[in-house]
């Protein structure tokens, strides 16, 4: 999914707001397990429970400024996508592996297709991994594309770095170095908990976004920033708060778009054709970032 354009450009005391918000009242109901939709009264509860101001909410008279409309939106929307979209999409490891083999079919693929890191019983493909490596080779024709980086992602200019990432992502779009697209994939069917792990990959996809806006604020083409994730138990049944952050980053623009689950297989092919026409125009317009 991508992200609703009307939350995009948001200011950053808008995030703000969101945070704080969803962090004092919660972020889902615990009666129903669905994500909650603050009420005006929850936040002047909250806010006022903390010292916190209410001007740039609502009037003296208790009506919404421009600024409390927008943030009661997004609210709606972030509990609307996730509750009746995103929670559908999300496989279990049956699932997962049956899709999967679908995929793959009878097909000789050359790209990798990784193992899991469990053992005994548990040890199998890592099937969304896998899926997302044979859905790009299938759509990519003769383009070289890096399916497992074993290298910082770097940004040149004049042949010297110009940006490097501070971490390793999970695959690069031609090559790790300038790449017009690199994903990172979050798979977890094995865990019976939301351990830190897995909280720890959310803030690590925040930190790449954050990079990569201050690459493109120094003159860089915009790198694609995408994030795909699966697992039902872990993501909702554990980790629907983690679920709200990762919308918020997503209409924040540290990413470009979020995969969930099933969605792969839609998904896919359709960003590879938009890399592929980014490359293009990147090569044809002879692009190098600003030093």
């Amino acid at each position: 999914m991508k992200a609703d354009d009307r939350f995009l450009k948001q200011p950053k005391d808008f995030w703000a707001t969101v945070r704080t918000i969803s962090q004092e009242i919660g972020y889902t109901n615990r009666k129903d397990k669905t994500i909650l939709v603050p009420t005006i009264g929850n936040v002047r509860a909250a806010f006022f429970k903390l010292n916190l101001s209410m001007k740039r909410i609502e009037d003296s008279n208790g009506k919404l400024t421009p600024f409390g409309e927008c943030l009661f939106d997004y609210y709606e929307y972030r509990a609307d996508i996730l509750n009746n979209f995103v929670k559908n999409q999300l496989m279990n490891r049956e699932e997962a592996e049956k899709l999967f083999m679908e995929v793959r079919k009878d097909n000789s693929f050359q790209c990798p297709l990784p193992m899991n890191k469990q053992s005994g019983d548990k040890k199998n493909y890592a099937f969304l991994t896998g899926m997302v490596n044979m859905l790009i080779e299938s759509n990519i024709g003769n383009l070289p594309c890096n399916y497992d980086p074993r290298s910082l992602t770097t940004i040149t200019h004049d042949s010297m770095p110009l940006r490097t990432l501070s971490r390793r992502v999970d695959g690069a779009f031609p090559a790790v170095i300038n790449p017009v697209a690199i994903w990172e994939i979050k798979e977890y069917y094995y865990t019976k908990t939301f351990g830190s792990r897995v909280a720890d990959g959310v803030y690590e996809s925040l930190l790449d976004g954050m990079e990569i806006e201050e690459l493109e604020e120094a003159g860089h083409a915009r790198i694609q920033h995408v994030l795909i994730v699966d697992d039902y138990f872990t993501w909702w049944s554990c980790g629907r708060s983690y679920l709200c952050r990762i919308i918020d980053m997503l209409h924040m623009g540290y990413l470009d778009e979020v995969i969930f689950g099933k969605e792969v297989v839609d998904r896919m092919p359709v960003l590879v054709e938009q890399w592929k026409r980014m490359l293009s125009e990147r090569s044809a317009n002879n692009f190098e970032p600003k030093s």
